[in-house]
This record gives C-alpha cells, structure tokens and sequence, in this order.
C-alpha cells in the first residue's frame, strides 16, 4: 500500500476567481504537462499510484483538487459548479503554468470534466484519457429529467437534486463509515435499493467486500471531507441539467486521441457508440470495478503509458 508521505506536497493557485489546491510533481519535466482529474467523492489522492510512473515517463504532472474538494475553494452558488466553472479552472491552470495545452485524465466525474473541457475549449487538450466514465451523449431531454424517467426519484443522481442538502446531511455525519464502504473491491452498488445507494452506504454498518487502501490512506479521505463536507461536490450533480444547456450549441464530436478504459465490473455502462463521438478513440477494459486505478494501478499505469508511447510516435 502507498504511503501518503509520499505523495507531493499541495500549493493553493489562483485561478478563475477561486484557490485551487494543486499536488505537482516533475516539474523539471516542463513541456510535456499531464493534468490528472478526480472524480465523485475522491481527490488529488486518488491518483497516488500514476503520478511517479508519469514522471519517470517524463511528464510534468498536474493534479488538482477541483473545486468543492479538500483545501480548494468552495463556492456557496450551486451554479459555480457548473461545466463552464470546472472546464474553465482547467484552462486558467494551464494559463497559470504557461502551457497552451495539455494531455487530460479523468476518472468518474473528473472523466464527465475533461469530455466537457475538451468540447468547450478543443484547443487547450492536445489528449484524453478517461477511466469509468465514457463520452455521455447530449440526448433530447436534460440528463436529470431523462434518469428520473428511467430510475426514478431515489436514484442517487436524481435525489442530490430533487432533495438538496439530504445526502448532504447523511453523508456528513457519516463520513467515515460512508468512505470504508464505498472503497471495496467488489460492487458495494449492487446491495438492495440501488437507487439510495449512496445514503445506505453512509449507514451500513459492516462494509462489503475486500478494502482497496490501507487504514492511513483512508484516512486521507476521511480527513478530506471532514473538513470540505459534501455539499460543494454534490453539487456537481445539481448542475448536470444546466450542463446539458451549457453545451446545446458545442460540436459534439471530439477529434482529439482518446484513450478509454473501462472497468469490466464497474456498473457504469459502456457506450458502445462512443466511436461516432470521439472517432480517435482506443479502448481498454480491465478486471475491475469502478475504483480502476486504485485497484489496478500498475495494469492502469501500463495502459496509460503504452498509450502515450504510441502517441508519441505517431
């Protein structure tokens, strides 16, 4: 397991009127930048296990806490979280660092950032890479309305937003139990009322399945959101339908190299599609579920690094 003594020290950047928290390492690597994105409820810490592989590869890698997350700011407006707010904070890194572009990884809901960067602003991501989360397709109604339709309203996407500050109360009060629960190996997903997923985890009282960290790493996370809560990362989720009008008029195909890896346990859907929107896409699957690059972080790392590699040589 990682020791997180290890992992680079943060500095806080001014970018986009709020602080980001930002964990750098390789810095004399300048030139070849690699921003790494978190998703839903991580944090820069979650990708412990790529950032020396990168490096040693040659990369100077860039891995922020986004907004809502650890020490960065945390805007009250629901809509300061919308995809115009995170892709920009994305770009004003970039300025930050003096890089015109960059290559861009995201897991999860840091994935759903770096698809909707690489639409808004095409020519600040010379490069994808997205784990679990694949291309979402616009659809003809918001993606709110549509998974209400499908699931219901104790879908957990559908509740953050029909009942703000709930989960938001659960989850707070149960932050330790709720992140042991959710870091297994298995599916912890798949016990019963799946729609309240998120709000039975927070109150399971035995966890399912093998941990995918050791106590000190959990103890990075639980830390984490002790301190931030929830309510600025939930609101990722109450800005989907307004994210979905945000990007109404964007060309919705993306030309640049893709590099999709799908966990084949992961109960997040492939998206069988996914060539007729990002055409340059290769994909992986690994044995796993949804945490990729924490369960198989070196398989993780290979994929990456093959990648690049080959990139690189075309």
């Amino acid at each position: 397991m990682f020791n997180p003594i290890d992992f680079p020290k943060p500095i806080l950047i001014s970018v986009n009127s709020v602080e980001l928290e930002v964990f750098e390492a390789g810095r004399e690597n300048a030139g070849k930048p690699i921003v790494l994105c978190h998703g839903w409820p991580e944090h820069a810490f979650s990708w412990r296990h790529q950032v020396p592989a990168l490096v040693a590869a040659g990369y100077h890698v860039i891995v922020p806490n986004q907004r809502g997350y650890g020490n960065s700011s945390r805007p009250t407006e629901v809509t300061a979280y919308d995809i115009e707010h995170l892709s920009g904070d994305l770009v004003a890194l970039l300025d930050h660092y003096g890089y015109e572009d960059a290559t861009f990884v995201g897991h999860d809901w840091g994935a759903m950032v770096v698809w909707g960067l690489t639409l808004l602003h095409p020519n600040r991501v010379n490069k994808v890479i997205n784990l679990s989360l694949p291309y979402q397709e616009r659809g003809e109604i918001p993606w709110i309305e549509f998974l209400e339709q499908i699931l219901g309203g104790d879908y957990y996407f559908v509740h953050f937003n029909r009942q703000p500050g709930v989960a938001d109360a659960v989850l707070e009060e149960n932050t330790f139990r709720f992140l042991r629960n959710l870091y297994r190996k298995n599916e912890p997903l798949k016990a019963p009322e799946p729609g309240m997923a998120m709000i039975n985890l927070a109150r399971a009282e035995t966890p399912l399945g093998e941990p995918l960290m050791s106590d000190s790493e959990l103890a990075v996370f639980v830390s984490a959101f002790e301190t931030s809560g929830f309510t600025g990362s939930l609101n990722w989720y109450r800005n989907l339908d307004r994210n979905w009008r945000l990007l109404a008029d964007v060309d919705p195909v993306i030309q640049q190299p893709a590099l999709m890896i799908y966990g084949d346990r992961d109960l997040i859907p492939k998206f069988e599609r996914l060539p007729e929107f990002v055409p340059n896409v290769e994909v992986v699957n690994l044995d796993c579920g949804h945490w990729i690059m924490e369960e198989k972080p070196e398989e993780t790392n290979q994929a990456i690094l093959r990648w690049l590699e080959q990139q690189d040589a075309t």
